[in-house]
């Protein structure tokens, strides 16, 4: 009897340790579609979100028209100029950056919030004047065509499934400029330098495609021109043709990766600052900047 007990055990044992196992792989292939929806859904509502600044900014241009005083204009300037400062603070916020939008959003919660209240205090003063009681009625008509605005650019963003996800560009940081002599030295002297060490690390991205990547890099001289040994050596950037100084081609994995470029200097090189430009993908990943003298 005890055999036969230790039997069933060790059966409903196993049976329940094959279940665990296959929660865990339904769990886990379930996770890795969440995030990789997650990660679409925080670029949408990134755009929502800088629709609605936007449109708020603009109505506390609209507000100022409808009023005269004096102490209301000021408080509305300096909550436009907060709400103009919280969207180029979201704009410059990557998608993936699930911090940075919390708080982006937190904000938002605040900024409509005190939006809310100018428009009950407009709303209260423009009682007793039936002129202003128009126009303000002419304003939240506005406001409306704005809300129904931003609601077609959230359908519209929703149903662009052929849209690049930001989430998934590539990104170059850590940029180190070295110009040597001839004898491999460190130098910021132009007259002396015979080549330029460009250096970068391309950061860690998950949700990037991977494996082979060419990176082009574009050296702009003081004047603007580009330096390069071929002016055909192009490569397609927006709706043009770009010239560039240096390709080079990489194997990337989705993990951080350094990369190294060198030019050669052939040419008659002028004093000044130049700008170093990073591309891959069709889109700019990177920019430094140096000076020789």
């Amino acid at each position: 009897m005890k055999k036969k007990n230790a039997i069933i055990l060790a059966s409903i044992a196993a049976a329940l340790l094959a279940a665990i196992i296959l929660i865990l792989a339904i769990s886990l292939g379930k996770a890795k579609k969440e995030n990789e929806e997650m990660s679409q859904l925080f670029q949408i509502e990134k755009e929502e979100m800088e629709n609605e600044y936007s449109s708020f900014a603009t109505q506390y241009d609209e507000m100022k028209l409808i009023i005269s005083n004096d102490s209301l204009q000021i408080q509305l300037e300096r909550e436009k100029e907060k709400t103009q400062r919280l969207l180029e603070e979201l704009r410059n916020t990557k998608a993936t950056d699930a911090a940075e939008i919390t708080r982006l959003k937190k904000e938002l919660a605040t900024v409509r919030k005190v939006m809310r209240s100018y428009v009950a205090q407009i709303d209260s003063l423009n009682q007793a004047n039936e002129k202003l009681h128009s126009e303000n009625k002419k304003v939240r008509q506005q406001y409306a065509a704005a809300a129904q605005q931003i609601t077609s650019l959230q359908e519209e963003a929703k149903n662009l499934s052929d849209k690049v996800n930001l989430a998934s560009q590539l990104d170059a940081t850590g940029f180190v400029v070295n110009a040597k002599n001839k004898r491999g030295k460190a130098t910021t002297k132009v007259k002396e330098v015979t080549q330029i060490a460009i250096g970068f690390t391309i950061v860690k991205n998950i949700t990037a495609t991977t494996g082979e990547k060419t990176i082009y890099v574009r050296i702009a001289k003081p004047n603007g021109s580009i330096l390069t040994k071929d002016n055909s050596k192009t490569f397609p950037y927006q709706n043009t043709r770009l010239e560039y100084s240096i390709k080079k081609v990489i194997e990337y994995t989705g993990e951080e990766q350094p990369v190294t470029v060198y030019w050669d200097v052939e040419e008659f090189l002028d004093a000044g600052t130049y700008e170093v430009f990073v591309f891959a993908d069709g889109v700019m990943i990177g920019s430094k900047s140096f000076t020789l003298s």
